[in-house]
């Protein structure tokens, strides 16, 4: 990026936040109650069933319910749904175990902003489902889709996708098929809830591979209007598909300090992206987290050790615990929750909180 188009979208950034002070309801639960639907999404054309979660602002008569909530193996059919209450019986403390909505509430009236959600590599829909709660509460519709083949279950099955490029197309065409689906209100897609929708403004975030099919489907789908990375780089080249000179809507990267998963090379890379991005950025860099720290499936299985429990750092070798893993979604959640609404609501505050790096262990930078 050259010196004057550095300096202007500063110049930019500044004067949209001027004195305005950070808006930290983020940091909470909002107005809305959150209701939750499970659908499956069927693409013929290319013969994937997609197992798909639908989190959304709901009336006020599901306050109750969502805050009572429910085991989080609920949001599965059978056999998942004992496989995940096996793995959560033999986890340590740090996953999720209690969903905090109401399953099939009514949705409350209105125009939402639409976020759509990619998965880690081997992971669940529901793997930032506080993240995605969070959105719902504040006024977002969120769809998350599992990436068949590329799911938990998959993997204890013995099945792994490649961490390739041919995937990464194929999960970017997943999430464009849901997309279609919410936004044309097709069944089996709540119609009162894609009634709500505003598709005008529809942003996507991702953690991990998810977090590349973000950049992804950013790049290549004009509908999607701001992005986010969790733990990833969008152009990475070891996963080519995306270059950040092709990104010309808002970026958010967050980066897990101890993420020994991608190692510091990767975070390095994640620096480079925020660095080179050529639309207005923001990038958080939270101490002590590791690759799960900000995710519900930290330490459900073997696979998502890295952000539960004691572990030595990459970054000088010595002995650590991770960060809490309930710190870790809550900081996720305030920021990703900040970064759409900053960019699809033009909300001031929500900006001025990009920048404020207020949280325990935060560093903020933006350009």
């Amino acid at each position: 990026m050259s010196l004057s188009r550095g300096l202007a979208l500063a110049l930019l950034v500044v004067a949209a936040c001027g004195g305005t002070d950070p808006d930290t309801s983020v940091e909470a639960a909002g107005a809305f109650a959150v209701g939750t639907a499970h659908v499956t999404l069927t693409d013929t054309a290319r013969s994937r069933d997609l197992s798909t979660q639908i989190w959304y602002p709901a009336t006020a008569d599901a306050a109750a319910a969502a805050t009572t909530g429910f085991p989080i193996e609920q949001l599965e059919d059978e056999p998942r749904r004992t496989t995940y209450a096996g793995l959560l019986a033999a986890a340590p403390a740090c996953p999720t175990r209690t969903a905090h909505a109401a399953l099939g509430a009514a949705p409350a009236a209105g125009s939402f902003p639409l976020v759509m959600f990619s998965h880690c590599h081997n992971c669940t829909r529901f793997s930032e489902m506080t993240v995605a709660e969070r959105l719902a509460s504040h006024g977002f519709v969120v769809v998350a889709v599992d990436h068949q083949g590329n799911t938990v279950y998959d993997h204890l099955d013995g099945h792994d996708e490649a961490l390739d490029t041919p995937y990464l197309m194929t999960r970017a065409a997943d999430i464009r098929y849901a997309l279609d689906q919410v936004l044309a209100g097709t069944a089996p897609i709540p119609a009162d809830v894609a009634a709500t929708v505003d598709p005008t403004r529809v942003g996507m975030f991702g953690h991990s591979f998810g977090g590349v099919t973000a950049g992804l489907v950013a790049q290549d789908d004009s509908r999607i209007k701001a992005s986010l990375a969790i733990a990833a780089p969008m152009d990475n080249p070891l996963i080519p598909g995306v270059m950040i000179e092709n990104l010309h809507v808002p970026l958010m990267f967050i980066v897990a300090v101890e993420d020994n998963s991608i190692t510091e090379i990767g975070n390095k890379f994640i620096r480079k992206n925020f660095d080179e991005a050529v639309a207005p950025a923001w990038k958080i860099e939270v101490a002590d987290a590791g690759h799960w720290s900000f995710s519900d499936v930290d330490g459900a299985a073997d696979i998502f050790m890295p952000g539960c429990g004691p572990a030595i750092r990459q970054t000088d070798g010595t002995d650590f615990t991770y960060l809490d893993p309930a710190t870790g979604r809550g900081i996720a959640a305030a920021y990703v929750t900040a970064f759409f609404q900053a960019t699809l609501t033009d909300d001031e505050g929500a900006r001025a909180y990009l920048m404020s790096g207020r949280l325990t262990g935060v560093t903020a930078a933006s350009r």
